[in-house]
């Protein structure tokens, strides 16, 4: 699996990016600690992570709080080591599990049509902090909007966000 990780860190300046490596962290607060060490005048440092254009993430650090995450994709979690670094919240239960026990639970002799099409793949499940980025301009109904755009994909939902934010030349060197 191919993945993307780079941080930005907001200075007086501007912006200043450094590209990161998960591999080796053990949580979530190691992750932080690696996004404090670079911050710059204890201002807000984010981590955008994307794996196989499959699921995004956004971490953000200020100072010595606790890190808070938004991931695109909630229900890749169980399946994907880089998205349980960090998002460690509980994941949902799977809409196919779901169903598969409802129709456990209710008639046994319950027959499926065999012309009926099969089930289209569920909507992403976007999670955590929506409002990751509202002090910085972007409000959790417009980062949800841009998560369900139509044709957008985590890599584009990434580069569109870093564009309001004024980071996106430093995010994209690192593609």
């Amino acid at each position: 699996m191919s993945h993307f990780a780079a941080l930005a860190a907001r200075t007086d300046d501007g912006w200043h990016s450094t590209e990161v490596e998960l591999e080796g962290l053990a949580d979530i607060d190691e992750v932080a600690e690696v996004m404090r060490d670079a911050s710059v005048d204890d201002g807000p440092v984010l981590l955008f992570v994307e794996e196989d254009d499959e699921w995004f993430a956004i971490v953000r650090v200020d100072g010595v709080g606790e890190p808070r995450t938004f991931i695109s994709d909630a229900r890749v979690v169980p399946g994907s080591e880089l998205a349980a670094l960090v998002y460690e919240e509980e994941p949902p239960q799977d809409a196919f599990e779901e169903l598969e026990s409802a129709l456990d639970d209710d008639d046994e002799d319950v027959e499926l049509d065999e012309e009926e099409e099969p089930a289209a793949r569920p909507d992403a499940e976007p999670r955590g902090a929506t409002d990751v980025l509202a002090d910085l301009g972007i409000s959790a109904p417009q980062l949800l909007a841009m998560c369900a755009e139509e044709g957008m994909l985590p890599a584009d939902v990434i580069t569109a966000v870093c564009e309001r934010l004024g980071c996106a030349e430093e995010i994209e060197v690192y593609r």
